[in-house]
């Protein structure tokens, strides 16, 4: 049996899975604040409930918003206040008596789609995150690439291109394009331009008004010009860095999460549009919604052990 736990800010979701795969167990329970023996205690405290109902020691992995230090398994988060800076491998390892591991969620993530039925066979998937934040994870013959460092994925901190720089500052006369700081004390991330944060900052940056990405949808869908003039803005950028990524891993599949893959317009244009940003013999990989969806954290984190 394979336990899956996807840790996020406000709730820990919970799933255990068969030997197939199937979901067989669901649980959602509060993350606890900042208090990390409470947030031991609930993860350790699923365990032992399934252990007891399934009658056998499940394996166990974690997604998490952030990573393990390469130097000493420390946490690395500032979105689960409560496992910052702890050892949550080591010392969960310790109540349960069992191995752990532990993943970032856009990982996790991609994991599970590359282990979707199908998929399975495909050299490469490329899970791509367009929600809160821009990010992603890779696959490879089954098993997430994440690095020397542990910071495979984290494309949203690679830098806008130039031409992206261009195509943003010809797309209005009477603005530049802007350059918005990150979290990461960098500036220009492409987190903060292809995120759904960032498909609403640039709305804002042109035109002046705080409009809710959902909205700026909406409005595009009922044709109104500056919502149209905004997608098309923004499709060009996207399909811009797009190009620089699948060139970098030219993968054979891309499945896109978060709010902003569920607008449809994304996957009529972004095949047209990526061509010409990539070398002459380069395709366009096939780009398809995550069949999972809000699932697919806790299905990824299960599969850590089966990868």
């Amino acid at each position: 049996m394979y336990y899956g736990f996807d840790v996020g800010g406000t709730k820990i979701e919970f799933g255990a899975f068969n030997e197939k795969l199937e979901r067989v167990a669901s649980e959602r329970v509060p993350t606890p604040g900042d208090d990390y023996q409470a947030l031991l205690e609930t993860l350790a405290g699923l365990v032992a409930k399934y252990d007891d109902q399934f009658e056998l020691k499940g394996t166990i992995g974690i997604g998490i918003p952030g990573m393990e230090s390469v130097e000493d398994g420390a946490v690395l988060t500032s979105n689960v206040p409560a496992a910052k800076g702890k050892f949550l491998r080591k010392d969960l390892e310790a109540l349960v008596d069992r191995p752990v591991k532990v993943a970032n969620d856009a990982n996790c993530f991609a994991l599970s789609e590359a282990w979707d039925e199908e998929h399975q066979g495909k050299e490469s998937v490329l899970g791509l995150i367009l929600g809160t934040g821009f990010g992603g994870g890779i696959v490879v013959n089954g098993h997430v690439v994440s690095g020397g460092s542990h910071v495979a994925g984290e494309m949203g901190h690679t830098r806008m291109p130039i031409d992206a720089w261009f195509h943003l500052n010809d797309s209005a006369k009477d603005k530049d394009a802007p350059l918005f700081g990150c979290g990461c004390d960098k500036k220009g991330c492409i987190d903060n331009y292809l995120s759904g944060r960032g498909f609403e900052q640039l709305y804002h940056h042109y035109y002046d008004e705080q409009v809710k990405a959902i909205d700026i949808i909406k409005q595009y869908q009922q044709k109104e010009p500056k919502a149209v003039e905004h997608v098309e803005r923004f499709m060009e950028l996207l399909a811009i860095c797009l190009g620089n990524i699948f060139t970098a891993f030219d993968p054979d599949v891309v499945v896109l999460g978060g709010g902003l893959s569920n607008f449809e317009a994304i996957y009529e244009e972004m095949p047209k549009r990526i061509q010409p940003h990539l070398l002459s013999i380069g395709k366009v990989p096939h780009i398809l919604k995550a069949k999972h969806g809000d699932s697919g954290g806790v299905r990824g984190a299960a599969f850590l052990n089966i990868q």
